[in-house]
């Protein structure tokens, strides 16, 4: 090998091994090891010899095995044209020596001659227990919160039912006082079950969760939603790419807030209209309803939080628009509302192809179901 090709080489090592990851290259003409990070000795607690050995052997008895098993199956289905496993990525976990184990992702790569045929299968070794340990905190901080909020929302829930059940001689405006109080605490109550419950923190603990999403879909399932509801729907797609980098859920719950507006405020028999095409240098969906619009001196304020338009039916916070904003915005994109001709208001969302940098959105201030006009 030319000189010039093994300094190169000896880079390349190196950046695989910036953050203490462990690179590996494996010959596929003969299935042995041709290079291992010296220090996987402290990852797993096995030297580059072991690989060779197990690699050579096929010990199925080796704690080794499931790590180095594939190898021949991977190249026949590449051969035979399955290009599905010319890159992998694999989460399990190692047994070292001592009988602890390591939390590993393993990803790897063919890589091909000038011929199209595969010369080195090359990849990295990452122990993932900080990033199981963050899960664990994470899921822990969680469970804390929902039990800390839990506790008094089940005072206030007992208490106000009582008051309900025991004031029947109370004037009209109390008992909507009250309603209104149970009503904000049946939706608190909801949201725990929905983002803090044990069972959604194992969900979220125990996948990954997915960064890419299909913008078509996003708009379909938008449309299935506004359907199920006894709405009419309409979607108009045009130039959208198969898929962009963002938080699929995110995305939903920010199109969820604008569709149940829509639905809130359409007139029996007009269609919600969703679209989505591209742009330059992104993505743009839009919903649009033909409701009787927002007051124009209100456009501005409208994803404020806690900001509830002087038209606005029905009971609420005030901070669906300021959530959805909060999503967009972490996804390096923009949401704007317009007044449309004859009737209706179009909300235009914008997200850039490639995930962008966000902003933290941290809450401010009191909730309006505590404002003291009311």
């Amino acid at each position: 090998m030319p000189s010039g090709d093994i300094v190169l080489m000896e880079q390349f090592r190196a950046i695989a091994e910036l953050r203490g990851d462990v690179a590996w290259i494996v010959d596929c003409a003969s299935g042995t090891l041709s290079y291992i990070s010296p220090s996987v000795r402290d990852m797993l607690g096995y030297a580059p010899r072991d690989f060779i050995r197990q690699l050579s052997t096929h010990d199925a008895a080796s704690p080794l095995a499931a790590l180095c098993m594939g190898l021949p199956e991977r190249l026949a289905r590449f051969a035979a044209g399955d290009q599905s496993r010319r890159a992998l990525l694999r989460h399990f976990e190692q047994v070292r020596p001592d009988g602890s184990t390591v939390p590993l992702d393993v990803r790897s790569t063919l890589l091909t001659d000038a011929n199209g045929k595969p010369s080195a299968l090359v990849g990295v070794l990452i122990d993932t227990s900080a990033e199981r340990e963050r899960a664990g905190q994470q899921r822990r901080f969680a469970s804390m919160l929902n039990h800390e909020f839990r506790t008094p929302l089940s005072t206030i829930d007992g208490a106000i039912q009582r008051l309900e059940a025991t004031g029947t001689q109370a004037d009209e405006p109390t008992r909507q006082r009250y309603r209104k109080i149970q009503a904000a605490v049946d939706r608190l109550i909801g949201m725990l079950d929905e983002y803090l419950s044990p069972d959604r923190m194992d969900e979220i603990g125990g996948t990954r969760p997915p960064d890419t999403v299909v913008p078509e879909l996003l708009l379909r399932e938008a449309a299935a939603r506004i359907i199920a509801a006894g709405g009419s729907a309409q979607v108009e797609c045009s130039g959208l790419p198969p898929s962009i980098r963002a938080q699929p859920n995110g995305l939903r719950l920010a199109l969820k807030v604008l569709v149940d507006n829509a639905l809130q405020y359409s007139p029996p028999g007009q269609p919600v209209i969703l679209a989505g095409h591209g742009t330059a240098d992104g993505i743009e969906l839009s919903v649009r309803d033909h409701g009787e619009g927002v007051p124009d001196a209100e456009t501005g304020a409208i994803f404020g939080k806690a900001f509830r338009g002087s038209n606005a039916v029905g009971q609420g916070s005030g901070l669906g628009l300021y959530m959805a904003r909060s999503v967009i915005e972490v996804h390096g994109g923009s949401i704007g509302v317009q007044n449309v001709a004859p009737s209706g208001t179009l909300f235009k969302i914008w997200l850039p192809v490639q995930r962008a940098a966000g902003k933290t959105v941290a809450p401010e201030g009191c909730s309006s179901d505590n404002s003291a006009n009311q």
